[in-house]
């Protein structure tokens, strides 16, 4: 079975290039054009009932579908500027649930300083979204830039995205359900945080497909190992993990990211930065260190964890529970 990537490369042998595109594909979260003078990011994505959010609360899953989406944005120091959409209304949504719906991507849009430019609309047995959003930047921040020495940061608290994973696939016990009734579900807009990080981050991705994922992917472009250690984990994941019995690092593996910025910044940029983050009292952790090739390692619960040769990818298992199960077995082996 090919790999996400595989596909999309044979796609990139396919289609035209262009020359105003100044990023290599996949070195950042948003593709950079400069057009008309102007550094100008884009983006797109998409989202489905596959990716696990729970939709018990049409305003929580409008706000999320549009915070998912420009966090690319805000992953490559950009402002976002314009918004387009193309929505597949679920057949059974009535008018106050679309309209609830319609007022969550308002106002991530509102929060988001973006203006709505346009979209397309459809209707289906199941929901589909597709985010599209053009930003702004003066310095567009990729994922290529962590050296060996850079700091690992994190925006926010890991886990939220697997944690609504696991509130979806394990509905039927009851104290899941229990717990799922009084938590909203809703993702961290980064704007703030961003305008910051883009100063100082040497890298930066967001973690859409999970914190694992997402510093692997660090330290493949950039050919570095990383050294992870204090991971600020949800309380509300590590209940569930409790519950379920399973190990809090699913929730660092997993990849249904919580949308927050991982990035990295160099040694002699270190305090400075941090004294703006106690300024602003922004919730931003630092949870490791760049190293040289080849070491991939978590430190959790004195125990050494090894990333070097992970493979496991959820698009791999036809069964989410499956794969989850493999995740189970690596951590635990």
């Amino acid at each position: 079975m090919l790999t996400e990537k595989e596909i999309i490369c044979l796609f990139l042998k396919k289609l035209p290039k262009n020359e105003h595109h100044c990023n290599k594909f996949f070195e950042s979260d948003a593709e950079i054009i400069i057009y008309n003078g102007k550094k100008l990011l884009f983006t797109t994505d998409e989202f489905s009932q596959e990716d696990l959010f729970r939709d018990h609360d049409p305003y929580v899953l409008g706000w999320n579908v549009v915070v998912c989406t420009i966090s690319d944005i805000l992953a490559s120091g950009g402002q976002p500027k314009f918004y387009a959409q193309t929505v597949q209304i679920a057949k059974h949504w009535n008018k106050n649930y679309i309209e609830e719906f319609a007022r969550g991507i308002s106002e991530a849009m509102i929060k988001s300083h973006v203006t709505f430019i346009g979209g397309d609309l459809g209707s289906g047995t199941n929901w589909h979204y597709t985010g599209i959003c053009i930003g702004e930047a003066k310095n567009a921040i990729t994922r290529k830039g962590a050296s060996p020495g850079d700091t690992i940061f994190i925006t926010g608290k890991v886990g939220a995205g697997n944690l609504e994973a696991a509130l979806s696939l394990y509905s039927e016990n009851k104290s899941i359900t229990e717990l799922s009734t009084g938590l909203s579900g809703t993702f961290k807009l980064r704007l703030n945080e961003s305008a910051l990080i883009k100063d100082f981050a040497s890298s930066c991705i967001d973690t859409s497909d999970g914190v694992l994922s997402g510093i692997n992917t660090l330290a493949d472009i950039n050919k570095v190992g990383y050294r992870m250690t204090n991971i600020p984990y949800i309380y509300e994941g590590k209940l569930v993990c409790t519950l379920l019995s399973k190990p809090t690092t699913l929730l660092f593996m997993g990849e249904c990211g919580e949308y927050e910025l991982l990035f990295t910044v160099p040694e002699e940029k270190k305090n400075i930065f941090l004294n703006l983050v106690d300024k602003y009292n922004y919730p931003i952790h630092e949870i490791g260190l760049i190293t040289k090739a080849k070491e991939r390692t978590l430190e959790e619960d004195r125990k050494l964890i090894h990333f070097q040769d992970f493979n496991i990818s959820a698009r791999s298992f036809e069964n989410v529970k499956d794969y989850l199960n493999e995740l189970f077995k690596y951590v635990s082996s």
